[in-house]
């Protein structure tokens, strides 16, 4: 048996009136999904535990069968672990995203114009990072560049608790008082982030985008702090060599603390211009090579969400469907028996742009054991009326896997 499951970050979401009070799951165009909905289990899966923030790694986790409970122990060393640090069991690692401030004085007076920066150039960002390691690493703190926005931060020997940390796409459009790190360990990390603007406003590489049109990355932003993590083996866990196709070091890096095989798929971006292609081709390969297992992720609609771009939203399912899943589904038939598993990770409503806890549909199907669900559209409404209602996430992984406990 073949395992493949497809992780649409973000997918999920509540009624929109532009789309008639559909979701954008529901309104897309996407024909193999929907055709494998109606012969497979589909349900209800809640992927956050009560009294957690509803992020990418924590539902990720959860997805891939690690209880968020027992295994979390921060966003950012997941994300160091794909990018190749080697942590020590004291040191501290956040988030550094690079994002577009507004120009007002004080630093407290800005805007949240852009959590990611227009989605900068994984090349143009590394320049960047680089320059602020020279101007501001040290003993103490240094700076890892990792894809487009999303960097590293490592604190040597840091303090566990750097104090209250927001994440920028939770601001988009809003004054940064009030959002800026906070408690007693919190001032040197905010005079990081202060100097930060001093530093890159005027760089050559901003300067460069804002004579093309592009917003530039003026600030790094500290968040998502966490220590090093320590994940049991997937395949010692599930007894399946599994791998992980993703354009984002966060889920790169649950993968290699698992010992997964993660692969690396030229022109993956993680929004929607991604290598669609590119990822079914690489999860095909690894299923050709041995593996038993593949995770493949995409990013898109959770970008979409966050961004309130509906009708991206909307189109990222329709190209995951139509680009991914359907050729897929095709290649998948040539082998004696395969399982499919779809399913967000969790909602990033438009009407929020950002994530929530709400459980999220999900839909099981097995080439030897098809089975007639009622379902004719994958979405919330219709995922809900079967009645199928997974509270701990953590537990469909073996659900899928068959695992016997």
């Amino acid at each position: 048996m073949k395992y493949v499951v497809l992780l649409c970050d973000g997918m999920a979401d509540y009624p929109i009136q532009e789309l008639g009070d559909k979701t954008p799951m529901a309104a897309a165009d996407k024909p193999a999904m929907n055709a494998l909905a109606a012969k497979s289990e589909v349900g209800l899966v809640k992927t956050v535990p009560d009294g957690i923030a509803p992020g990418s790694d924590v539902a990720n986790l959860s997805v891939m069968g690690y209880d968020p409970a027992v295994y979390y122990t921060g966003r950012s060393p997941l994300e160091a672990a794909s990018i190749g640090i080697d942590l020590k069991d004291d040191d501290v690692t956040l988030r550094c995203n690079l994002v577009t401030l507004s120009e007002e004085e004080p630093y407290e007076a800005k805007t949240m114009v852009d959590y990611c920066a227009d989605d900068i150039s994984t090349e143009e960002a590394r320049i960047l990072i680089t320059f602020i390691q020279e101007k501001l690493g040290s003993e103490c703190f240094s700076f890892y560049p990792g894809v487009s926005y999303r960097h590293c931060l490592v604190w040597n020997h840091g303090n566990p608790k750097p104090g209250i940390l927001t994440p920028p796409h939770d601001i988009t459009g809003k004054k940064v008082a009030g959002h800026l790190p906070e408690g007693p360990n919190a001032s040197v990390l905010l005079e990081m982030m202060k100097k930060s603007y001093v530093l890159l406003k005027n760089h050559p590489v901003n300067l460069q985008r804002i004579q093309r049109g592009k917003r530039p990355a003026n600030s790094i932003w500290l968040w998502g702090e966490g220590m090093r993590p320590r994940l049991t083996g997937f395949q010692e866990k599930f007894g399946v060599k599994g791998s992980v196709v993703s354009a984002v070091d966060l889920i790169k890096g649950i993968g290699l603390c698992a010992k997964m095989h993660s692969c690396d798929v030229e022109g993956a971006t993680g929004y929607l211009d991604t290598n669609f292609e590119g990822k079914r081709d690489a999860a095909l390969e690894e299923l050709k090579n041995g593996q038993d297992f593949v995770y493949i992720h995409v990013e898109a609609p959770d970008e979409c969400g966050h961004r309130n771009e509906l009708q991206n939203k909307v189109k990222s399912i329709e190209e995951i469907d139509r680009r991914i899943l359907a050729p897929l589904l095709k290649e998948l038939a040539s082998l004696d028996d395969f399982s499919v598993m779809i399913l967000p990770d969790h909602p990033t409503p438009i009407s929020t742009r950002t994530h929530a806890s709400d459980p999220v549909p999900y839909l099981i199907y097995r080439s030897n054991q098809e089975m007639q669900s009622g379902v004719h559209c994958f979405e919330e409404k219709s995922a809900a009326a079967t009645g199928n209602l997974i509270l701990q996430g953590h537990t469909l992984i073996e659900r899928f896997l068959q695992i016997k406990k």
